[in-house]
């Protein structure tokens, strides 16, 4: 059963050579870049199917292999690869998104001159996503870690002639780092605490799941909460989420992969890498599920508001990592990874669908479309069953795994529970916004002209709505088989008739009171401007959390930066000018008594022996 697992190692080295090859061929092999880097995504996805189908038969044994890196003194570090039930099934799912975004941006990226860098840039980050899954310790999983985030910072900002662009991809890289440093304390905590310094996940579950005593409870949350940190600025919770919405200036095919159904993905990846350390902290789960519940909830009411419909998405995606990290936060391991691996489909397939309509109408501003579903009838058909698989309509994916959450959510924290529900409630309504005010209607001023996208956009489209449709059956209240697949156990919690009903009916409420307002026109669109405008306009601007960042942190540091240059010109970089002109100077003097002439050398030593005579007689007149 390990010889498939054996040759896991090889799956991130098939998008690496793509990066390779289409690094050295340079962008004139726009068409040769193209296949090489679909190429290397396909392979990556059929080998990772292989030992993904593999595991599912029987008994699988998790397989791990490693090798001495560096030696110091008595203590060898080793590093290697781990092939788990967990890391099968996000190796599936990253390659197959990754190798979809390839065909897609194929028909999206034809005409941008950089589409070769755009593709190596992609097969690079593929490569550090499929390294993170690997890896079998948290020091190389945190060297992917960082290379996950350099490889967002070039995509965000691959159009950099845009200045929203450059900004987006620094705000990106500058916010994550806060979590990221974060991350290496957590780790370099544990490195210290840890028996023998073993970093390795195998060694750490048994540390913690055995309750040795090794380490205190004190200093255990202390590590749990650094290590929820780096999630907190990858998976965009609150407050390190203001990067994400921002990083949607990247390319709408980056916006799928990266900040859908991979990157985002990686902090919630690793609080399940390591739940034996959470698990063995109390406040930290409470952490969690509290950040994740609040974060849930915070973020959807912000979509309702919005008009950029890849801002839109993008706050959608911040609330459901907050689904994702309160189930983790509750204790169910199975429920925050189940929710992982719908989500991955059906928000990679809104993104990419939002992606084929500004391609048809070149606009970002859902006010200005309309109309569209009678000229887009694949997009439009394929972004409905994301958008219901989202909203957590049955029979779809998304609500088999979000009633798994509120589930357990309704039998262990009834406030959560609430807030769930609250945050599915506008999940349906701003979705059923948004796809009434761009599919239905009068056509708007942008819809003139407007067209299906090629088969290379929608093909794509058309495998991850049926994997919208299909992937949520693998978990449901009368066949638990992911959970026992997953984690050994399976979760009797998954059944509740009273969540399950709460969850349809907050769902189907929502959709009816967006039909009403955006699709019927019964009500007024402007009655809540009206009567509560300021509520809008505090949505409308994310509740003003970045110019509260602006005022608070990066005005006072922009104001410190500046002092601290003008001490470094006028003070430090003065001394060294007026050094330099006080040596120069007696240089200059100097030059001028080595003349060569007899008579100013005589005079010299006349001056110097009269000063020495002075002094040596004038010490006997003073006190």
């Amino acid at each position: 059963m390990d010889m498939y697992s054996q040759a896991a190692w090889l799956i991130p080295l098939f998008p690496l050579a793509a990066f390779l090859v289409l690094t050295a061929l340079g962008r004139s092999f726009r068409r040769a870049g193209i296949l090489t880097g679909t190429a290397g995504s396909l392979a990556a996805f059929v080998l990772s199917m292989i030992i993904a189908v593999d595991r599912l038969g029987g008994r699988a044994v998790d397989y791990n292999y490693a090798f001495d890196w560096i030696r110091i003194g008595d203590y060898t570090l080793r590093i290697g690869f781990e092939v788990t039930n967990l890391t099968a099934m996000m190796l599936v799912v990253v390659t197959l998104v990754s190798l979809l975004v390839n065909i897609y941006s194929a028909g999206y990226m034809k005409d941008d001159e950089r589409i070769t860098v755009f593709y190596g840039y992609v097969a690079l980050f593929t490569f550090s996503m499929l390294g993170l899954v690997l890896s079998d310790n948290l020091l190389s999983l945190y060297i992917f870690w960082e290379l996950v985030g350099v490889c967002s910072f070039l995509l965000v900002g691959f159009w950099y002639a845009k200045p929203k662009a450059r900004a987006a991809a620094k705000k990106a890289f500058i916010v994550t780092r806060i979590g990221d440093a974060g991350l290496l304390l957590g780790i370099l905590l544990l490195f210290w605490y840890m028996p023998d310094h073993a970093l390795d996940f195998t060694t750490i579950q048994s540390v913690f799941d055995g309750q040795s005593g090794a380490i205190t409870t004190g200093i255990t949350t202390l590590i749990a909460l650094l290590i929820f940190l780096g999630a907190v600025g990858k998976s965009g919770q609150f407050p390190l989420h203001v990067w994400l919405p921002d990083a949607m200036e990247g390319p709408t095919p980056i916006s799928a992969l990266i900040h859908a159904a991979t990157m985002v993905a990686a902090g919630v990846f690793l609080i399940a890498r390591t739940y034996d350390i959470f698990l063995d902290s109390a406040a930290a789960m409470e952490t969690v599920a509290y950040v994740g519940g609040f974060t849930a909830i915070f973020a959807a009411t912000i979509a309702l508001a919005q008009n950029d419909i890849k801002r839109i998405l993008a706050y959608s995606t911040v609330s459901q990592l907050g689904y994702m990290m309160m189930a983790l936060g509750l204790g169910s391991l199975t429920g925050g990874i189940f929710h992982l691996f719908t989500h991955a489909f059906f928000k990679a397939l809104l993104f990419l669908g939002a992606g084929s309509i500004i391609h048809a109408v070149h606009t970002q501003n859902i006010q200005e479309m309309g109309g569209l579903g009678s000229k887009m009838k694949v997009t439009a058909w394929t972004f409905a069953i994301g958008a219901l698989a989202l909203t957590g309509i049955p029979p779809l994916s998304g609500f088999w795994s979000k009633d798994l959450i509120l589930t357990v959510a309704f039998e262990t924290n009834p406030l959560l529970f609430v807030a769930g529900l609250a945050a599915a409630f506008c999940t349906a309504l701003y979705m059923s916004r948004l796809f009434f005010l761009v599919f239905t209607g009068k056509p708007g001023a942008a819809a003139d002209g407007a067209h299906e996208s090629p088969a290379t956009m929608t093909a794509p489209l058309v495998v991850l709505a049926a994997l919208a449709v299909l992937a949520g059956f693998i978990e449901t209240p009368w066949n638990g088989w992911f959970g026992s697949w997953l984690s050994g156990e399976a979760e009797a919690a998954h059944g509740s008739g009273v969540a399950i009903v709460a969850s349809i009916a907050v769902g189907l409420i929502g959709i009816y009171v967006g039909w009403l307002i955006y699709g019927k026109r019964s009500v007024s669109r402007t009655a809540a401007r009206e009567r509560l405008p300021w509520l809008v306009k505090l949505l409308e601007k994310s509740y003003y959390v970045d110019e509260l960042y602006a005022a608070v942190v990066v005005r006072p540091l922009k104001t410190i930066g500046s002092l601290l240059m003008v001490v470094d010109e006028y003070i430090i970089g003065g001394i060294v000018r007026l050094t330099g002109i006080v040596t120069a100077s007696a240089g200059r003097t100097a030059a001028r008594l080595q003349n060569g002439q007899v008579q100013t050398y005589s005079l010299t030593a006349v001056i110097g022996f009269v000063v020495i005579i002075v002094a040596i007689v004038g010490r006997r007149f003073w006190p």
